[in-house]
């Protein structure tokens, strides 16, 4: 009995460092959302603007964090571990060259004939 509740003291711990760490996560990113440095919003790179990318990989931070601990991937076998986080960052990231490419693609075509608002 003394041994579950070691246990439990350990999982409330790391469950209130994994908030915590979300929490940092979430206002990096809502602070950069309010604030829009120019040096990272209004210059390009790899085909949208530094900002987007740092939005992109802190969710993907995120979603590593929540998906490690929350869905206990943690105390999974190796082989598991690897084939869920993996796919779902490998499939992040295929949505999001193909959102930027086709986006790129849009504002190309669509450009001279529509007023973009920024």
């Amino acid at each position: 009995m003394g041994a579950h509740a070691q246990e439990h003291t350990s999982h409330t711990k790391l469950i209130w460092k994994v908030f915590i760490i979300l929490s940092l996560i979430t206002i990096v990113e809502v602070a950069f959302g309010i604030w829009k440095p120019d040096f990272l919003h209004l210059t390009t790179m790899l085909g949208t603007s530094p900002l987007n990318i740092i939005f992109l990989v802190l969710t993907l931070v995120k979603a590593y964090y929540i998906t490690w601990f929350f869905m206990h991937m943690v105390d999974e076998k190796k082989n598991m571990r690897r084939a869920v986080v993996w796919t779902g960052v490998f499939l992040i990231c295929y949505l999001a060259t193909l959102l930027l490419i086709e986006g790129s693609y849009i504002h190309d075509v669509l450009g001279p004939l529509t007023k973009w608002n920024y």
